[in-house]
């Protein structure tokens, strides 16, 4: 019987575990995964990582916006910019802070490269987002910490285009 019961438990705990895709990738990557969502979906991509307190500090509030925003049409990804030896940590960060699905890590190396063709106006400050809107245009770029207004406004303007 206790057999049965420690079953039962592992299988209900780990059911209630989000599921992270977390793929290794690039900026070429990451381009196509924006355009596979033109005439769909808008896109927000969230460029952050684990020992950045102001990234960690919003991450909540952009999650709680995903979660809001999804059955609007708008798709959120995070791109953590860990190094690739962080797999385990980012995955856990991302769990811990309730995202599930296809999340993505950098491609460690050519980070100047990587700059520049996700958009050529970064810096390579985090945290970073970048939104597109159905058509797959860029309709908004930041630098630093924005707080939950500025997000919505962003998304709605993606939204309404």
């Amino acid at each position: 019987m206790k057999k049965l019961l420690l079953t039962i438990l592992l299988i209900f705990f780990s059911c209630e575990r989000a599921v992270i895709d977390l793929q290794i990738i690039d900026a070429s990557d990451i381009q196509g995964q924006i355009r596979s969502h033109e005439n769909s979906e808008a896109v927000l991509v969230n460029f952050w990582a684990t020992n950045c307190g102001p990234c960690v500090e919003e991450f909540p509030m952009i999650v709680e916006l995903s979660k809001k925003y999804s059955e609007s049409g708008m798709k959120i990804y995070f791109v953590s910019a860990d190094w690739e030896d962080q797999k385990k940590e980012v995955k856990e960060f991302l769990i811990d802070q309730g995202v599930s699905g296809v999340s993505f890590l950098k491609e460690e190396g050519g980070d100047n490269e990587f700059i520049n063709d996700i958009n050529k106006d970064w810096s390579g400050a985090i945290p970073y987002t970048i939104v597109y809107n159905r058509k797959g245009d860029l309709t908004g770029a930041w630098e630093g910490k924005k707080d939950k207004n500025y997000f919505e406004k962003e998304i709605k303007k993606a939204l309404s285009i």
